[in-house]
């Protein structure tokens, strides 16, 4: 009996993520069929069913113990993977995902568009617009990839240091799937066919205040954009809307920030007011857009090393975020209805 995971590498999990896959289809769900979503499961079941309520309880309760004691049973055995950035696809799949869910389809509401625009395999790199005062854009990025793309693919996040830094959070992101932003590791990534994501603006991006909501900051120097065309992998703008309103910060306390060493300490209208309460996102409607790939396979690998080019393919990224932006903007009648 083997108690440790296995460290695998990152071109031996395709085929092996593909057979899980497989195995956790329900019958009738095909290769393309994305996850069955929370309120179609309960859609599904109508009052003029001859089942009861009490019935689907307990068929449901006694589905989570056999999954619980599966679980369980693969954790005490070792029979799971760990890549070599830390990926645990089963951790992933069976615990983190599943708790993201409720938030992604019940709070939150999140609409995808897009999907279509992923590639099936091969390395891409998603380039989103970031917000919220803490990152939930990113879990919800990962959890609407994973959940609607024909092959459930998984994001591979690229992170601040801090992320890494913080007890108990660093760890999960790493069993998530997600590594440092620096370009090493994303060229690592796009080069063994992953499909990663970025935000290029960082702090500056998610920490700004409410009154410069969906207003794009900088795009830092365009390093995001040196790792796809050296790897020669398309570029995917990402537009999402609803991160804004989720905790709208009004101040920030910059002696307490420094003090915690923290990049801001958010004031919001209920934070730090109502404590912990203070500490649930608003349930706004979102959207997320994905637009037309970019090419890079077009560049040598040394048009890397030319800023005003790379200035030109980011500024060219920006530019279509910001537009896709304004556009479901336009379109929404109200942050938390829709």
């Amino acid at each position: 009996m083997n108690d440790v995971a296995k460290v695998i590498q990152l071109h031996e999990i395709d085929l092996e993520a593909r057979q899980r896959s497989a195995a956790r289809r329900r019958p009738g769900q095909t290769a393309a069929s994305p996850v069955t979503s929370l309120t179609e499961r309960l859609a599904e079941t109508s009052p003029a069913q001859s089942r009861g309520l009490g019935d689907l309880v307990r068929d449901t309760v006694a589905d989570g113990i056999r999954a619980g004691a599966e679980f369980a049973r693969r954790r005490v055995t070792g029979d799971y993977q760990i890549d070599e950035y830390g990926l645990d696809e089963h951790l992933l799949e069976s615990v983190l995902l599943p708790l993201l869910r409720p938030l992604s389809e019940l709070w939150f509401r999140v609409q995808v568009n897009g999907i279509e625009r992923l590639p099936e395999s091969g390395g891409a790199l998603i380039v989103a617009n970031h917000a919220g005062v803490l990152p939930l854009d990113g879990l919800m990025l990962q959890l609407a990839v994973h959940d609607n793309h024909a092959k459930q693919r998984v994001v591979r996040l690229l992170a601040a240091d801090l992320v890494f830094e913080t007890p108990l959070v660093g760890g999960l992101a790493r069993k998530a799937g997600h590594t440092l932003a620096c370009p090493a590791d994303a060229e690592r990534l796009l080069r063994s066919g992953e499909l990663a994501g970025v935000f290029p603006e960082g702090y500056k991006g998610i920490g700004k205040p409410y009154a410069e909501r969906y207003k794009l900051q900088r795009f830092g120097r365009g390093g995001f954009v040196s790792a796809a065309v050296r790897t020669g992998v398309p570029i995917i703008p990402c537009s999402i809307v609803g991160s804004e309103e989720i905790y709208p910060k009004l101040a920030d306390i910059k002696p307490l920030a420094r003090l915690l060493g923290m990049p801001y300490f958010p004031v919001t209208p209920l934070f730090p007011h109502l404590g912990a309460l203070g500490a649930i996102p608003l349930p706004s409607k979102w959207y997320i857009e994905f637009g037309e790939p970019i090419p890079t396979g077009g560049y040598e690998p040394e048009a890397a090393d030319d800023p005003m080019m790379m200035f030109e393919i980011t500024d060219q990224v920006r530019e279509t975020i910001q537009q896709t932006l304004y556009k479901l903007l336009t379109k929404r009648r109200n942050p938390f209805t829709g």
